[in-house]
């Protein structure tokens, strides 16, 4: 497969949001927890990364990574639901089908908060590990179901940790999906020409409270709330220029969620709702959506 290195090469759309605005934000929320690799739940091996790289030796229940990630679901999930109902921000809950499986009301109430549920595959790992079509399949379905079974919501977003597989876009447009978030190359959605009818909304991996657990990351959680706030003072200057934008802000249950980091959460909620129509805060279906409607 030929590699895209151009885009848009310097030609934006002339693109406004719903709202009018050129800037386009996306609050996603990992809910990962549950579906991570332990040997606990009978995986072959346990997580490494948490607060800490786990000592534990491979092939041994590691209890104190299992409860790492449970304080995700236990504490952190309530921590970001009542953060979003008070500045009335919508945001996308990436779900790992497992997760969903074994904590099915932590899934209904995002879905009944207003939030939209978007398949995060059925466990915490790269889908380029799968050895063929099949399993890989099986398993999207199987995550498709709990997530339905939980919430009544059908899926119509995908976004796996790492990579996407060779299969997995034709398996996603297979099953009618609306757009796939495994891309971190661009500032504006932009269509999958080999799958037409899918949308390719991009992630981001610096504006992600995951680099709270990288040695070169965030340490303090003002740092987060500062870096997101230059990423928002270089769109918007863009935005001015007419050229449209979108940010993809990522949080994790179990990191942001912690209160020592939260203030990376409710400070970024202040800024934008601050903002006002500037901006354009939005479900990541939402925003496939009103791309796929405006005129290109």
């Amino acid at each position: 497969m030929t590699r895209d290195l151009v885009g848009y090469g310097g030609r934006w759309p002339d693109l406004r949001w719903p709202n009018g605005a050129r800037l386009a934000v996306s609050l996603a929320v990992n809910l990962e927890e549950g579906a991570e690799q332990q040997v606990g739940d009978g995986d072959p091996a346990s997580e490494r990364m948490g607060e800490v790289i786990s000592v534990v030796a491979p092939g041994t229940r590691d209890r104190g990574q299992e409860q790492i990630f449970a304080y995700g679901t236990r504490a952190g999930i309530w921590r970001f639901l009542d953060a979003l109902e008070r500045h009335a921000l919508p945001a996308t809950f990436l779900m790992c089908g497992r997760a969903v499986a074994r904590a099915p009301g932590l899934a209904e109430a995002a879905v009944q908060a207003g939030h939209e549920a978007a398949l995060h595959g059925w466990l915490w790992r790269p889908h380029a590990d799968y050895a063929n079509a099949a399993s890989e399949a099986a398993d999207i379905d199987r995550a498709i179901a709990a997530i339905r079974a939980a919430t009544g919501a059908t899926p119509r977003g995908f976004f796996c940790r790492g990579a996407e597989s060779d299969w997995t876009r034709s398996l996603l447009a297979e099953r009618g999906f609306l757009y796939a978030s495994n891309a971190f190359d661009d500032d504006l959605p932009y269509r999958d020409t080999a799958h037409p009818g899918l949308l390719v909304v991009p992630y981001a991996l610096d504006s992600n409270d995951m680099k709270f657990f990288h040695p070169n990351g965030f340490v303090r959680a003002q740092e987060m709330v500062d870096y997101v706030e230059d990423a928002l003072a270089v769109l918007l200057a863009e935005a001015e220029r007419g050229q449209p934008r979108l940010l993809n802000i990522g949080y994790h249950l179990r990191i942001a969620g912690r209160p020592g980091r939260f203030r990376a959460f409710e400070g970024v909620l202040a800024m934008l709702k601050r903002l006002g129509d500037r901006v354009w805060v939005a479900r990541r279906d939402a925003i496939a959506e009103a791309f796929l409607a405006a005129p290109q």
